[in-house]
């Protein structure tokens, strides 16, 4: 059920985080909730904030990044809502990795040395920088875990045409790139990151969230080298956190485990979090803003009224 109806409305889909509108099936309303997911589970707690951190974010860096890449965005009517165009999108998601972290250590450290078709170099430790970045795709599952799967097997699939993955490829490392280099000038390093693409006829657009802590991981960078060298774990400002302590208190989205109990204090420690790292990311204050669902409404109609012809 949709917590709003807007004119012209189509389509309404719930995601994991984020409530998804179609206007005449052309656009997009896509509001960023404050729900948190891990493992591909919805936590039981809202996270306050969270949609305006990660909406922020994207935002900022949609526009970072608009001289790469074409994307879907048009306009942010509200601090957790945004608009665009929609897209037809690719069922792969681009996950580029600058650093043996996460999901790419917990392989290597399984004694794998092939991820997503990448054979990963030898003699490596956690977190340590790969030579160069590497390109790991996932599967896009529309219900439980994606899945890893190589450059190879998509096209070989017929998942996404070869010339068009090709073109994925390029704008991934790209962006990986602007991006590591946004984080630079605020002494982060951009670790990993996931990309989602599509079409709108022959182009190829970015679209959703980039950068952000929930498709993200970032590293303060002057501490980097001095933790690596004595073996201590990296400061870093991301989801992983929530996922390290799911894990730690054993569970890790399967089936018969249940979800630790999220305090009222943890609660508090998750939001300070996000609201760090966008800090961090963006380099500016953070302005909580909590607008009542009239006024997020009258906001993003006014909004469609701009861009959608007849609204």
């Amino acid at each position: 059920m949709s917590l709003f109806n807007f004119p012209g409305q189509t389509a309404f889909y719930k995601g994991k985080v984020r409530d998804v509108y179609t206007i005449k099936d052309q656009w997009l309303v896509m509001i960023a909730s404050n729900r948190i997911s891990a493992f591909d589970v919805i936590l039981p707690r809202a996270i306050p904030y969270k949609g305006q951190v990660l909406n922020q974010i994207a935002a900022y860096m949609l526009h970072a990044t608009k001289d790469i890449c074409p994307n879907w965005l048009l306009e942010i009517p509200a601090p957790n809502a945004a608009i665009g165009t929609r897209c037809e999108p690719f069922r792969v998601e681009m996950v580029v990795r600058g650093n043996l972290t996460g999901h790419a250590w917990r392989t290597y450290e399984a004694g794998k040395r092939m991820l997503c078709g990448v054979q990963l170099p030898a003699g490596m430790k956690e977190n340590d920088f790969f030579p160069q970045p590497v390109i790991t795709p996932s599967t896009k599952a529309e219900v439980g875990h994606d899945e890893d799967i190589s450059r190879e097997e998509i096209i070989a699939r017929g998942i996404v045409p070869e010339s068009d993955y090709m073109k994925l490829e390029e704008y991934t490392l790209a962006l990986f790139t602007r991006g590591k280099e946004i984080a630079s000038k605020q002494g982060l390093i951009l670790v990993d990151t996931k990309y989602e693409f599509g079409k709108i006829g022959n182009s190829i657009y970015l679209m959703d969230e980039i950068h952000t802590p929930d498709s993200s991981r970032y590293f303060y960078a002057d501490s980097y080298e001095e933790r690596q060298a004595t073996g201590k774990r990296q400061q870093q400002l991301s989801k992983e956190f929530v996922r390290e302590w799911l894990i730690a208190n054993n569970f890790m989205g399967k089936e018969g485990q249940t979800v630790p109990e999220m305090s009222d204090a943890w609660i508090s420690t998750i939001s300070n979090r996000y609201i760090e790292l966008y800090e961090k990311v963006i380099g500016e204050k953070f302005i909580p803003q909590q607008l009542s669902d009239d006024e997020t409404s009258t906001r993003i109609t006014e909004a469609l009224q701009k861009h959608v012809p007849m609204v």
